[in-house]
């Protein structure tokens, strides 16, 4: 079983479908962040991170992994 995080939350692949272990639902986006319990902007940032100029992809790590920035080159 491979198993990831979404926003903190743990979740694993079954059956061509992403699910959250906690109650077994297909992986919507709709939990917050299992750290600061906030859910995405409207753009999809991570509502504590927000916007970073010149950014391909970020991540606050949720608590539960390490963060990351990736710039444009």
């Amino acid at each position: 079983m491979v198993r990831a995080y979404a926003r903190g939350n743990e979740i694993y692949f079954n059956k061509n479908q992403w699910r959250y272990i906690e109650d077994d639902t297909i992986l919507d986006d709709s939990k917050p962040c299992v750290r600061c319990g906030k859910t995405p902007t409207k753009d999809g940032y991570d509502a504590c991170l927000g916007y970073i100029d010149n950014v391909i992809s970020a991540c606050c790590g949720h608590g539960k992994e390490s963060p990351y920035v990736v710039y444009k080159k």
